[in-house]
């Protein structure tokens, strides 16, 4: 088990790290980007490196110092168009920067706001080196037929910035980065989770767990149709479309479908009625709805396994890791960085079609709950995460000083 060695004298740094806007963190959130950035943060707090980190109010991360802008989250904006959601991020990353200017001794920048981030940075060539954390996909061709448009074009643009450098956090994910920035990409730093929120148990109840966005690209359907085929108990946790967090609002949105007063045109709740349902069986596939806390924690890890048959290529996937640190064994499609967390037959199965998948949902009990918990003790904790970062911070600055 990795311990984190305390950063002394020239070892110490002090870091800007700048979280999204949209919501604040704490111990246990869990929200992707806003989990991974909290348990960076606290880590390298602990560590004993100086870090500032840049949030909303009412953020309860450990670091040496909290600094925001927007008085509350601002996640209502999220999905706005453009011209709106700008009025947000922008301030917030301008205010970050012109603090970093301020003071004036900020040995990095660790940016986390996807898209907007590095454009901002790009041109702020008084600053620190900056690194810029790569949690979307770029953009490849399946997203292209779907008319997705092409990230990569903007990343083009970033070739001759002498001080911003990027992450990835899955190799798969850096397969499809435009040539013009290879040389900017400084490696691949797996997220990290906090083994302290986790509950783990090797001793597991009958049912299989699905947690997540209730969407075709997650695979739900095809989770709901394997434990209905092989009269398999499955709990489904997740928000479906837009607001749909219950079983209660569930039921309610169906009857108004049913007498065609429903004004809902949400895509993912009418996938859902046509792909899932059908298979939902009270006390043998249930929608749990929307869980956290404890509850989320105790879902995971009373699990025989967490069945995750995602249809896209996801640069990493915490959800997976979370199932792992609660001992609790995994079953995915050869699909984005799956590959690079899954060991197969160690701690899950890797399927490449659906009746592989189907065969190892069958064999979850071959797996050791511990192992599973030892292999995020091994590679995707926080402590490991936060001591590969403190190394890359390193590496940037020493090499801008030449």
């Amino acid at each position: 088990m990795m311990v984190c060695m305390r950063a002394k004298g020239r070892d110490k740094l002090k870091i800007a790290i700048i979280a999204p806007p949209w919501l604040k963190l704490y111990p246990g959130c869990f929200y992707g980007i806003e989990i991974m950035v909290q348990n960076l943060a606290s880590s390298l707090t602990q560590m004993g490196h100086n870090v500032v980190l840049f949030s909303v109010k009412g953020t309860q991360t450990n670091v040496t110092k909290l600094l925001y802008y927007h008085n509350h989250e601002q996640y209502e904006y999220i999905h706005r168009p453009y011209y709106e959601a700008a009025s947000i991020i922008i301030p917030h990353i301008q205010f970050a920067l012109n603090t970093i200017r301020k003071e004036g001794d900020f040995d990095i920048i660790h940016d986390h706001n996807s898209y907007i981030g590095p454009a901002i940075l790009a041109n702020a060539t008084d600053l620190p080196p900056a690194l810029h954390t790569l949690h979307e996909p770029f953009t490849n061709p399946r997203l292209l037929r779907h008319g997705i448009p092409d990230t990569r074009l903007m990343f083009d643009q970033f070739r001759h910035i002498d001080n911003l450098f990027f992450n990835g956090v899955s190799k798969s994910q850096l397969v499809n980065a435009p040539d013009s920035i290879k040389r900017r990409i400084k490696g691949v730093v797996y997220n990290g989770v906090d083994l302290n929120d986790h509950i783990y148990s090797d001793k597991k109840d009958k049912y299989f767990a699905f947690v997540g966005s209730v969407t075709k690209e997650k695979g739900i359907d095809t989770a709901a149709r394997v434990c209905f085929e092989l009269g398999l108990n499955l709990k489904i946790a997740g928000t479906i479309g837009g607001g749909i967090k219950s079983p209660a609002q569930l039921k309610r949105e169906l009857k108004r479908t049913a007498r065609r007063e429903s004004r809902t045109d949400d895509p993912i709740f009418h996938f859902f009625r046509q792909s899932v349902l059908s298979y939902l069986k009270p006390r043998q596939i249930e929608y749990l709805g929307s869980v956290s806390g404890r509850t989320k924690k105790r879902l995971f890890a009373q699990a025989r396994a967490f069945l995750n048959p995602i249809d896209r290529d996801e640069p990493f996937g915490l959800s997976v890791v979370d199932a792992l640190a609660s001992g609790t064994p995994v079953v995915t499609y050869r699909r984005g960085a799956m590959p690079e967390i899954i060991k197969h037959g160690y701690n899950g199965f890797i399927a490449d079609n659906y009746q592989e998948f189907k065969r190892y949902v069958k064999r979850v009990d071959e797996i050791n709950p511990e192992d599973c918990r030892n292999s995020v003790i091994a590679r995707f904790s926080a402590d490991v995460m936060a001591e590969n970062y403190a190394k890359l911070y390193r590496r940037i600055i020493d090499e801008q000083k030449k």
